[in-house]
């Protein structure tokens, strides 16, 4: 019995052997088992060890996953998108390795590329096993803003903002895709959020300025596109805002200043730059700077010829800008409208006397003077209507002034325009005393204002 002993010894310590061995095996043939890693002191190490590893076996997952834990740290994008591209086939089905991780640094990896499907694709399955991770929501939501998915993105953002309230990036994507969907006031809030953590996000403000635009909080827009005209990237677009608050407020000079800050701008995208000239054209037209925006509309039709409606105004205004008179007649003060008008009437019948009684206005659209007048071979009350409308004058109008005519008991009527009357109009006066002079007939009654000798006048 003694002299079995150390064969007995020998034996156990065999199987002991053998068991050991059979268990490395399985380990081995079964890669990437959760709870166990490469052991080594640094990276280096951990490189060299799992490069062997996979020489022997490609689909090594526990040498994979750390072979991309040392290039994600590192951050060195494309060998790490390499090595989680192949885990994604590694880890299909095998409950052993960390399907999040591996999904979600495979979209992290190729977002860093700027391979966007890739990316899409890994995050959506990474976001599928785990709902609550902020990484993987904030980047999903900021790739369908990309994709221009805004409700889509608006779900993934409004997690990611949820789970960490500071993100300024989340509450910038998530304020600006709502701003995208027309949803403007819970946009601005979250885009006052957004600029609050982070003051240098020039769009965000710019954004939060179109938002107060839309919700028609003048004072608080324009003062964020005022700041923002001399900013080299929206500048051009901040002084268009700013000019046009200030145009439909009519304050003209101001728009002016607005428009032509933004035209300083060294580099501005053609579209802003044509809308910003045609805009200060309008302006410059409001402060009968009529040279100035004949310029400004010749400049815009040499990049568009069809430009709105370039064409038509420049045909008017610059026949306006050779005649002065014909400014005040349609543009001027009513003041000085008025003043025209009574020049118009004085000299409308040559060496007669003319006696101005009544002037009355409408809503500076046309001006009623009711004058007695005395010639040689007669003398009636009449009355004129002068219209500032280089437009069709239709038959309503004609019936208004046939009415006042009788009103006033006057023997006839003189009708004046800039524009034509309708074919109705015309029909309308055919059996009244009622004469109709369009734009031909006015332009020589403005010729002849300051070159004919006038009679005797009288005046009250």
């Amino acid at each position: 019995m003694g002299d079995l002993l150390p064969l007995v010894i020998v034996i156990i310590f065999l199987s002991l052997v053998i068991l050991v061995g059979g268990m490395v095996l399985t380990t081995s043939s079964n890669p990437g088992k959760k709870g166990r890693r490469l052991k080594a002191k640094d990276n280096v190490q951990i490189l060299k060890e799992a490069n062997r590893r996979l020489a022997q076996n490609p689909k090594d997952g526990e040498a994979l996953m750390a072979l991309g834990d040392v290039y994600f740290l590192e951050q060195a994008w494309d060998k790490a998108f390499k090595v989680y591209e192949t885990l994604m086939d590694v880890a299909a089905g095998n409950p052993d390795l960390d399907e999040f991780t591996v999904n979600q640094r495979y979209g992290m990896t190729a977002l860093k590329l700027n391979r966007m499907d890739e990316a899409y694709k890994g995050l959506v399955v990474a976001n599928a096993v785990k709902q609550d991770d902020f990484e993987t929501c904030f980047n999903l939501g900021y790739l369908e803003f990309q994709r221009r998915q805004y409700e889509k993105a608006i779900i993934y953002l409004k997690q990611a903002a949820r789970l960490n309230p500071e993100h300024a990036f989340a509450l910038r994507y998530l304020g600006h895709s709502l701003f995208k969907i027309k949803n403007y006031r819970d946009s601005l809030a979250i885009l006052k959020r957004a600029v609050d953590l982070q003051p240098e996000d020039k769009e965000s403000l710019f954004a939060m300025g179109e938002c107060q635009f839309e919700l028609g909080q003048l004072d608080q827009a324009i003062r964020i596109f005022a700041h923002l005209r001399t900013d080299p990237a929206l500048g051009p677009s901040a002084a268009l805002f700013a000019g046009t608050i200030h145009l439909n407020q009519r304050q003209f000079q101001k728009a002016v200043m607005d428009f032509e800050i933004g035209l300083r701008h060294p580099d501005i995208k053609v579209e802003v730059l044509v809308e910003i000239k045609y805009r200060l054209a309008a302006a410059y037209l409001k402060e009968q700077e009529i040279a100035k925006a004949v310029a400004l509309l010749n400049e815009i039709q040499q990049i568009y010829p069809n430009f709105k409606d370039v064409p038509a105004q420049l045909l008017r205004y610059k026949e306006l800008n050779s005649n002065r008179n014909l400014q005040t007649y349609l543009l001027s003060a009513t003041s000085d409208f008025i003043t025209l008008c009574r020049k118009i009437t004085l000299t409308f019948f040559p060496k007669a006397k003319v006696k101005i009684t009544d002037i009355s206005v409408q809503k500076n659209d046309w001006a009623d003077i009711l004058a007695e007048v005395e010639t040689n071979r007669w003398s009636d009350v009449v009355l004129f209507r002068l219209i500032r409308s280089t437009g069709t004058i239709g038959e309503l109008v004609l019936r208004d002034f046939h009415a006042r005519i009788k009103d006033l008991k006057a023997g006839k009527g003189y009708c004046v325009t800039a524009g034509i009357f309708s074919d109705e109009a015309k029909k309308f006066v055919e059996a009244r005393l009622i004469d109709l002079m369009e734009k031909d007939q006015l332009m020589n009654l403005l010729k002849n204002i300051d070159s004919r000798q006038k009679g005797l006048l009288i005046d009250d």
